[in-house]
């Protein structure tokens, strides 16, 4: 798949829009407004190049496959986990990197 590599479109899940709204609620309310609207540029310019570079993120360990089609940004506290398909590329959740293991795999389950 690597070998391969063309630029994909993206396409986002409602579970990443509900995620995404509770990071960025208790961003807010812990480390304050300014804070949480920096790391919510963070999440969307990290989304932002995706479609050109999403090779160069690592595998997600918990979620491997001989394919490699389950990738993983890295980001402060949260990791942005995305599955490589043929045509596109579908941006799953975004969770804390403290999750259960449990958490991350469910992440499978995910359906655009």
């Amino acid at each position: 798949m690597e070998a391969n590599f063309s630029r994909k479109p993206i396409e986002v899940s409602n579970q990443f829009y509900e995620s995404i709204e509770k990071v960025y609620e208790f961003g807010t309310e812990t480390f304050g407004y300014l804070q949480a609207e920096r790391y919510k540029r963070q999440i969307r310019q990290s989304l932002a190049t995706l479609s050109d570079f999403y090779t160069a993120y690592p595998e997600c360990r918990h979620l491997a496959t001989q394919s490699r089609m389950y990738r993983n940004i890295i980001l402060d506290a949260h990791l942005i986990i995305y599955r490589i398909t043929d045509k596109r590329i579908e941006v799953l959740d975004i969770i804390h990197s403290a999750s259960s293991i449990g958490k991350i795999r469910a992440v499978r389950n995910i359906h655009l």
